[in-house]
């Protein structure tokens, strides 16, 4: 395929991110202004890992196994797209559309933008894993990473380019402030039309050709609704994540392998020890960047001025801020994954994962001191070449100690080392930030920083199933 059919294969991906992205960057923003208190901010961003952990195994399965005269994984992506543009376009408006209990509207209409985000991302990995073969697989990644990670920073300076436009930032109680509603609104329109260029710009293979190209038989490939999806298509996170990790296993070669092969039980039984090993590390870095986006904006709230004027922020002003910082860090681990794969060849896995984690520890670091408007930006660059390392690094070592003819059902399991630190601090964080911090919400990034430098020392536990260590 040319560079431009695979760019449209994943163009609608673009806009996926740029609601999640100004989801991470306002959702804790959104809620205080409905009158939340941010002891209870934890539980409203349990929506995220709960859709991802439920729904994208179960559209991964129906995707598979549905072949229609418009596609394959079109039909999941389009309409997931549809009603995620609806849940961006009603988020702004809670407090009209329940006015007794915007809370409560709130948080329904956050479950069901994160549903339908996850419905419209899934087929998205399993696309690109469909129509290139080996030799264009990594490029297809590739692309896809990038996209994600423009639209990353496109969603986080929405709010910003539309102060810039005119729209007031003004925080007024009881009311989502007019530059993030119209950001969501110009955030749901984007996703929509990017998934439109996917939709008509991509011709998938029909059953006889795909099999064709698969070694396999079309009668099989019909009637089999289960085949697990390997690096492409397996079970994925809330987040981007998920995308680069399938980068990082079609890098490695890896095939998928139909499910039923090993039952869910007899896996769990055979589990690689180096899953498990990396699962502890998993847990302390997915917990830190879950603190990371659910306590930013009032962490930082009172605390940064502008250093020409040396004036506090404002409300809104703060909550702009909050979306530009969230829009830095994807800047680097753009960057950096680029050049990852040679220096991890050069001085080993193991140590430039723990390095990454060490940068994201310093970042957090960094956010408690500094409160200068601008060089807040510095700890985010550290925060990037931290994500860049959680996207790859792990992936990259279990795809060495696991067996290839389970590779996806492995990889789908593992998902569950994302989402489960995101539940239990969505679970306890509200405990924590009111009973050990007093509501100060600023510490809770010392202890994402303290989660972060754990998972950076972890991964020299990290060994083999096969008695031997990844480099």
């Amino acid at each position: 395929m040319s560079f431009w059919q695979i760019w449209n294969l994943s163009f609608g991906f673009l806009g996926v991110q740029i609601g999640y992205s100004l989801q991470n960057s306002n959702t804790s923003s959104i809620f205080q202004s409905l009158g939340a208190d941010v002891s209870h901010l934890s539980y409203f961003w349990l929506a995220a890992p709960l859709a991802g952990m439920v729904i994208q195994p179960i559209v991964g399965m129906f995707s598979d196994g549905t072949w229609t005269r418009f596609g394959r994984r079109i039909p999941y992506i389009l309409g997931g797209a549809v009603i995620s543009t609806i849940a961006l376009l009603l988020m702004p408006n809670c407090p009209v559309l329940l006015a007794f209990a915007p809370l409560a509207m709130g948080a329904f209409i956050l479950l069901f933008m994160d549903l339908s985000f996850n419905v419209t991302m899934q087929p998205f990995r399993a696309l690109v894993a469909d129509m290139l073969d080996d030799s264009q697989k990594t490029k297809g990644y590739v692309i896809q990473t990038f996209l994600i990670n423009l639209g990353a920073v496109v969603g986080a300076f929405l709010p910003l380019i539309m102060t810039w436009c005119g729209v007031s930032d003004e925080a007024v109680p009881g009311q989502v402030s007019k530059h993030i509603a119209y950001s969501y609104y110009a955030g749901g329109i984007i996703l929509l039309l990017t998934v439109l260029v996917t939709a008509f710009k991509t011709k998938e293979y029909p059953p006889k050709e795909f099999a064709e190209y698969n070694g396999l038989d079309e009668a099989a490939v019909t009637g089999n609704a289960g085949v697990s999806e390997a690096a492409g298509g397996s079970v994925g996170a809330a987040s981007a994540s998920g995308n680069v990790a399938a980068a990082s296993a079609q890098a490695a070669g890896v095939k998928a392998a139909p499910a039923g092969k090993a039952g869910f039980i007899t896996l769990m039984r055979h589990i690689p020890k180096v899953m498990l090993q990396l699962g502890v590390t998993q847990f302390f870095s997915w917990a830190a960047l879950f603190m990371m986006w659910t306590y930013l904006k009032p962490a930082i709230t009172g605390q940064v001025f502008d250093p020409a004027t040396g004036a506090v922020l404002s409300e809104g002003a703060t909550q702009t801020w909050t979306g530009v910082l969230n829009g830095i860090y994807p800047i680097p681990a753009c960057i950096i994954s680029i050049f990852l794969s040679s220096i991890a060849a050069r001085w080993g896995n193991k140590k430039v994962y723990a390095a990454c984690l060490l940068c994201g520890a310093l970042g957090f670091l960094g956010l408690l001191f500094i409160h200068n408007q601008y060089l807040m930006m510095i700890p985010m660059i550290g925060m990037g070449i931290a994500w860049a390392g959680i996207l790859a690094m792990p992936y990259s070592i279990l795809s060495r100690e696991v067996d290839a003819q389970n590779m996806g059902a492995y990889m789908g399991i593992f998902n569950f080392t994302i989402t489960i630190p995101q539940i239990v601090i969505g679970l306890t964080g509200g405990l924590i930030v009111k009973w050990v911090f007093g509501s100060q919400a600023l510490y809770m990034l010392g202890l994402a920083g303290v989660f972060m430098l754990l998972a950076a020392v972890s991964v020299a536990f990290v060994g083999g199933r096969r008695g031997r260590r990844p480099s």
